[in-house]
């Protein structure tokens, strides 16, 4: 499983992610030509490469011209027109020199720029990105913007707000979707998110650090606070996590293939850059490692389908076993009147069973789920490096009553052997079973 992690140890904005995901690996030009498609003019997305107390990265800068959209539908006149002045038009920091790094700043942007959720939409819709960007776009600008409403006490549509209304934004929003329909990995996780401390000053007057836009959007994620006293992680950074990440985990046992960092605009104690990994979960355990437990209690949630479209079932096993399923099978029957259905069978542990309700029910077309306890009898396992002509490769070990009974190659490493050397996998089986 390809698994995209973020290491949030200094928070994260709109323009540090772009620059921790096109140093990762994202085309820059397929961004830049994806992010043409908006139709938005006047401005220029600037890639360098710079590093934070020894840490080489990349840096992803918008720069801002005057008149900064041009839209050629039929609506564009309107976003001249009847603009409010947004609350927040500038924020300073605590010296009361204004911060013009929008990445570390809430809420400066062009005085022009005061668009409300609407006005976003169609820029997005009548563009000709594909409709996956699109669709990841909107869930990013709506969880911005229902933030904003709260913290404002106004409807989401009667919102007239810069930090999702700027080019920037627009661009660092957009720009997201692109860059993780891009990499196309099975699943987003993060860590505990650091948002900084202090007091920023805006037109209210002082406000503290995180702002409360940041504090909304990222309610029931693991955050952590006061490590420098400056904001570290903006409304825009907040919800890209919050929309994209699968799982929030600081301790996670992981192969680690590949490594970007995002520069920001601080230079702050700690390292001002965000890092991502594409990893691999390891779930191999150490070789002393033997299962504490041979009988355990897990739940099976079931329900029968026999009018929804086969397209859909890979989607949502990944959703299931994303949300922490053990297993998901499918198993082919025949329902009333004689109709070909399918049963849909999740295993989860017993904390997981209302997680697993909910996609099942929110995802397929059924109308009612059963579940029920089960039994499951386990052979102590013990997992050995073993070298071999093709390196060091994990064998699964099972014992019965301290006896050895069977033991088994991991599929994914013989695969990747036979991969790299370009031979059949039944001969990479057959090669190591020999040398084993």
């Amino acid at each position: 499983m390809r698994i995209l992690y973020y290491d949030c140890f200094s928070g994260i904005s709109g323009d540090m992610n772009l620059g921790a995901l096109l140093d990762l690996g994202v085309d820059k030009k397929y961004l830049i030509e994806e992010l043409s498609k908006l139709s938005l003019t006047g401005y220029e997305i600037k890639v360098s490469r710079d590093n934070r107390k020894g840490i080489e990265g990349t840096k992803v800068d918008v720069a801002l011209q005057e008149h900064t959209y041009k839209h050629a539908h039929k609506y564009a006149h309107k976003y001249a027109e009847g603009m409010h002045h947004h609350e927040h038009s500038h924020v300073h920091n605590e010296d009361g020199h204004k911060n013009h790094d929008h990445s570390q700043s809430t809420y400066m942007h062009s005085h022009d720029e005061h668009r409300n959720l609407k006005d976003i939409e169609e820029i997005i819709q009548y563009s000709k990105l594909s409709p996956k960007v699109k669709e990841l776009s909107m869930k990013m600008f709506i969880k911005v913007a229902e933030a904003e409403a709260k913290v404002h006490g106004k409807p989401v549509y009667e919102v007239h707000f810069h930090e999702v209304g700027a080019v920037d934004s627009i661009i660092d929003i957009v720009g997201a979707a692109i860059c993780l329909c891009y990499l196309n990995v099975d699943k987003i996780m993060s860590s505990s998110i650091e948002l900084g401390g202090g007091f920023v000053k805006c037109a209210h007057g002082r406000i503290p650090v995180p702002a409360p836009a940041t504090v909304e959007i990222l309610k029931g994620i693991p955050v952590k606070l006061g490590a420098v006293p400056f904001e570290t992680t903006t409304p825009t950074g907040a919800a890209i996590l919050a929309v994209n990440v699968d799982e929030f985990k600081d301790n996670k046992n992981f192969i680690i293939n590949k490594i970007g960092y995002g520069i920001g605009n601080r230079d702050t104690e700690i390292p001002n850059v965000l890092r991502v990994m594409l990893v691999e979960e390891n779930n191999f355990l150490s070789a002393d490692k033997i299962e504490e437990k041979d009988e355990v209690f897990e739940e099976i949630i079931e329900c029968n389908i026999d009018d929804m479209n086969s397209e859909l079932y890979e989607y949502i096993i990944n959703k299931l076993f994303n949300e922490g399923a053990l297993d998901v099978y499918l198993t082919p029957i025949i329902m009333k009147k004689g109709r070909p259905s399918i049963k849909i069978s999740v295993l989860c542990v017993e904390d997981k069973v209302e997680k697993m309700k909910e996609v099942l029910f929110r995802e397929t077309t059924t109308f009612g789920v059963r579940s029920f306890k089960v039994k499951k009898t386990m052979l102590e396992r013990k997992f050995n490096k073993i070298n071999t002509s093709h390196g060091e490769v994990i064998v699964k070990e099972a014992y019965y009553k301290g006896e050895k009974i069977k033991s088994k190659l991991e599929y994914e490493e013989c695969k990747k052997i036979a991969q790299e050397m370009n031979i059949s996998i039944n001969e990479v089986y057959e090669r190591l079973r020999n040398e084993i």
